[in-house]
């Protein structure tokens, strides 16, 4: 299971309606995750390295748009306090 990091055009971000997604925020933390069903966030602040239970590691920050699939158990590390666009489904 891959996490897609995309770096959204303006145009994108207008069109996927970003700004009208829910937000979360949290602060710098380690935790343990499951994606029941997918998800897609933006990220407005903040640094991540998210580690996938088969070792794949990825980094993203603000400005990147992710995509996790459902069923994807991790461990998200938050090394500067985040505040996210995030979209379910």
């Amino acid at each position: 299971m891959k996490i897609k990091v995309e770096e959204p055009s303006e145009e994108k971000l207008k069109e996927l309606g970003i700004k009208s997604w829910a937000v979360w925020e949290k602060e710098a933390s380690e935790f343990d995750w499951h994606y029941d069903e997918q998800e897609v966030c933006y990220l407005l602040k903040g640094e991540v390295e998210v580690t996938t239970e088969d070792g794949e590691q990825v980094e993203f920050g603000a400005g990147d748009l992710v995509t996790f699939p459902a069923g994807l158990d991790c461990v998200w590390k938050i090394k500067e306090d985040v505040k996210k666009h995030y979209k379910l489904g």
